[in-house]
């Protein structure tokens, strides 16, 4: 007994008329009887009583019908899942980060995953934030992992992957370079070197200033920590960012003082709430929450 045939007697047992039948399957009349006769040989019973014009099930064809569209359903499922594991099989994701990616050991994930799963192929895009939310915007990614913003359209989901807190970042000559931590109140005279304009990092600098009750004099922007923490290191100014990544590159000219209270920060792993994911999309998303749990092995 053929899936095949299964799939061709329930199309004739609801439409009752061969020719129409045929027409939907985009078989002849002919292949579909010899199809339906070979079907009632397997099973050793008639499955239609025949007139000239339509075809109708008898008592046989009536018992085999309930049983014949699961049957069906069932094939079509499993040609599906089948059909999604194949193309799945060699299969790519997008993920686009913001820069400091070692330091938040997302290259720790991504090549941790990439091991496990040497069939999905990952292509990573530099961005910050604010790109990076476009990006999945437009389908330019698939995945983000980004600084905790404002999702005002609630559009995204979100994984919390790590945390950090922002820092003082001032020379060592600075008074309050020995501090064990400064508030903002007290930098409010200071010469502010910070992240470009537009960054998620430059408006929560400006914006945690201004709760604290001023507006920072900025002396400069750039879009790399290093440059700034060599300004800060010459004596220009004074930056604000976060710990995690300035340790890396902080030297004996530098001082990281804590700011309390805190101003808190989180990198999660973002993708669109109303596209589903592929097969590799889901076995990534599996892959990064086993992850965070701390099952690094992530067997």
């Amino acid at each position: 007994m053929k899936l095949d045939h299964i799939h061709e007697f329930v199309i004739l047992a609801k439409s009752g008329n061969y020719l129409q039948a045929a027409e939907t399957l985009f078989i002849s009349q002919s292949t579909l009887s010899k199809h339906i006769k070979s079907l009632e040989a397997d099973l050793g019973a008639p499955l239609f009583d025949r007139t000239t014009r339509k075809v109708k099930l008898n008592s046989f064809g009536q018992t085999l019908l309930p049983y014949a569209i699961k049957l069906d359903e069932l094939y079509t499922e499993c040609s599906a899942a089948l059909s999604s594991q194949l193309e799945d099989s060699n299969s790519r994701l997008t993920i686009a980060s913001i820069p400091v990616m070692t330091q938040y050991h997302i290259y720790d994930v991504l090549s941790a995953f990439q091991t496990k799963n040497p069939h999905v192929k990952l292509d990573i895009i530099e961005g910050d934030t604010v790109q990076s939310v476009e990006m999945l915007r437009n389908e330019t990614c698939d995945f983000a992992f980004l600084r905790e913003f404002e999702d005002t359209e609630h559009e995204l989901n979100t994984i919390t992957f790590d945390t950090d807190h922002m820092v003082a970042v001032l020379p060592t000559s600075h008074p309050l370079a020995s501090k064990p931590f400064v508030t903002l109140e007290q930098l409010r005279d200071e010469r502010f070197i910070l992240l470009n304009k537009g960054t998620l990092m430059y408006n929560l600098c400006i914006s945690s200033c201004q709760d604290a009750g001023f507006t920072p004099d900025i002396s400069f922007t750039s879009h790399r920590a290093a440059n700034i923490m060599d300004l800060v290191k010459r004596g220009m100014g004074i930056a604000l960012l976060t710990k995690k990544p300035t340790l890396s590159y902080a030297g004996p000219d530098i001082s990281l003082v804590d700011i309390v209270p805190y101003i808190n920060t989180a990198i999660q792993l973002a993708y669109v709430k109303d596209r589903k994911p592929s097969m590799a999309g889901k076995q990534f998303l599996g892959f990064v929450q086993s992850w965070v749990q701390g099952d690094s092995g992530c067997e």
